[in-house]
């Protein structure tokens, strides 16, 4: 099985990412892959959760979402920021169709 390699940023003493090309490396992706698992089963669960608080209304109703992020690895070993920033980031795509009862 091929090994692969992901880029990973450092982090300065207070968490904020660096990317001159000094601080670049790289991991290998199996190394990381329970925290890459982790993320994706909560970035997973919070568009679950939030779909699911959505009543229908007026007659329309949300019936699919797709849902896109990015990860960035940090060099330290156990952080993982969105590819933005240190703060989640998302693109949520709703699908709406009329609901059965609609008048």
């Amino acid at each position: 099985m091929a090994q692969i390699r992901v880029e990973t940023v450092a982090l300065d003493a207070v968490g904020t990412r660096q990317i001159a090309s000094r601080t670049r490396a790289t991991t290998l992706l199996d190394d990381r892959s329970a925290e890459l698992e982790e993320a994706i089963v909560q970035a997973s669960a919070i568009a679950q959760d939030s779909l699911a608080q959505v009543p229908a209304r007026g007659g329309w109703q949300v019936s699919g979402m797709q849902v896109t992020f990015g990860l960035t690895l940090a060099a330290e070993a156990g952080v993982i920021l969105s590819k933005a920033s240190a703060e989640a980031s998302f693109e949520v795509t709703l699908t709406v169709e009329r609901t059965s009862d609609a008048p």
